[in-house]
């Protein structure tokens, strides 16, 4: 019931993990709206003001609970960080670019779309940039050839494949038989 009037009032509820023990807070809608759709997007950090606490919690967004039919965010989860010291996130890899392969006949496919990073708080991308215009048919992109940002480093298996350029499979249908 606390939470369904907390959301009438616009403000979402969640809770806060840190140092201590986990704290119920919650967030005005509108503020938490566009802290994620700002320039961190999904890795933003939120200072997080406890009521009683002397200063703001610097936080992640570990999860958000959404309503099934209308898409609203109903929770969230918030970790609290400290700025100098390294965190893992999930990013996404976007692909950029035509594949060579493409043009020849070849299909794209990309197997990974996130990636696991470590890096401070404050220098986590908001998502990594591949070009495959290079990829042949045949061709495969793996995480190792991704390029980070200085002070970012990949956690996944560098050998995990992140996008191949293959031959079409045709699919023979059965002839008409009399």
């Amino acid at each position: 019931r606390e939470s369904r009037r907390l959301r009438k009032e616009g403000l979402i509820p969640g809770v806060l993990y840190g140092r201590g023990e986990p704290q119920a807070i919650c967030v005005p809608e509108r503020e938490l709206r566009s802290a994620l759709t700002g320039a961190g997007g999904l890795h933003a950090i939120l200072d997080v003001v406890v009521e009683g606490a002397s200063a703001p919690h610097p936080s992640v967004l570990k999860d958000v609970q959404k309503h099934a039919v209308r898409g609203t965010v109903t929770h969230v989860d918030l970790h609290e960080v400290r700025l100098d010291q390294p965190i893992q996130a999930t990013v996404i890899v976007e692909l950029v670019g035509e594949a060579a392969g493409t043009t020849e006949g070849g299909v794209l496919s990309q197997v990974t779309r996130e990636v696991t990073v470590e890096a401070l708080p404050m220098e986590i991308p908001e998502h990594l940039e591949f070009d495959i215009s290079g990829l042949g048919i045949g061709d495969t992109a793996r995480i190792a050839d991704l390029s980070v940002p200085d002070g970012v480093t990949l956690v996944d298996d560098p050998e995990t494949v992140v996008a191949n350029v293959s031959l079409p499979t045709r699919v023979e249908e059965p002839g008409e038989m009399l």
